[in-house]
């Protein structure tokens, strides 16, 4: 549930088209609802403009479906990150049309589930994802699927890393009107600092589990990300696709309340 539905909800009361017992019942598990296995927070959108996502790595299928089916019943879109592919097809098959709308993605490991009668968000903004290489794109795509689950208009560039730093310079056009970049580099991750240096919006860097052994499975990218000399670049845990989008998105939509 989010502002938009407990308003209508205020109003329907104000007008009288709707009993205060009947709102009463309608708000009845807000801010959550015990479920057992799970306390589903049905109050997310209301502290923070989206609602509650499913982590599905170490859930059992029927967890999944029954979080969703409570968010999706009070009118939320559910995304669904870190599925397995028998999960997704299950989700698709489960979460149909006509009642649902179901976009997976094998690539990110995601689904977004939303009821027939509720519209994806119009995309606005720029949230450019710059990549080292093409063995980063799981990666990717996860920041990519979230970010325009929340509504910013994302766009990738693959494959532009330093082994051939004249890639990413083609590229400068894109990068300047960006609301903010997220870098997604495995190896040493040295991107994330070099597009610090030439980017005038915040750089959430993403370091991946990508490399030989001396990357220590993500570790070397993330202690250079950390390290970076370039100022205005943050970074995220290994492999966190979701958390940088969802950050990215955050920062695009403030940067929408002051530009056009």
């Amino acid at each position: 549930m989010d502002k938009q539905a407990v308003r209508q909800l205020l109003l329907q009361v104000a007008d009288g088209a709707l009993s205060p017992d009947a709102a009463l019942e309608r708000l009845r598990d807000l801010p959550f609802e015990d479920i057992g296995f799970a306390h589903v927070d049905h109050h997310r959108a209301l502290r923070t403009g989206y609602p509650e996502v499913i982590f599905a790595q170490g859930k059992t299928l029927d967890q999944i479906v029954a979080i969703a089916q409570r968010l999706l019943a009070r009118g939320s879109s559910v995304l669904v990150t870190r599925l397995a592919p028998t999960q997704q097809e299950s989700l698709a098959q489960r979460f149909g049309p006509p009642a649902f709308r179901t976009h997976t993605d094998p690539l990110a490991r995601t689904a977004v589930v939303r009821a027939a009668g509720v519209r994806a968000p119009a995309l606005r903004g720029r949230v450019v994802v710059v990549s080292g290489g093409t063995a980063d794109l799981p990666v990717v795509q996860e920041v990519v699927v979230t970010a325009r689950a929340m509504g910013a208009r994302a766009e990738a560039i693959v494959d532009v890393g330093v082994a051939g730093l004249h890639r990413l310079l083609a590229y400068q056009a894109q990068l300047r009107a960006a609301r903010v970049i997220v870098v997604v580099a495995g190896m040493e991750g040295a991107l994330a600092s070099v597009v610090g240096g030439l980017a005038a919006v915040p750089v959430i860097a993403v370091p991946t589990s990508i490399g030989y052994g001396a990357t220590f499975g993500g570790l070397a990218a993330l202690l250079t990300m950390l390290n970076s000399c370039a100022a205005g670049v943050l970074v995220t845990n290994i492999d966190n696709g979701f958390g940088a989008g969802y950050a990215a998105a955050l920062i695009n939509q403030a940067a929408r309340r002051t530009r056009p």
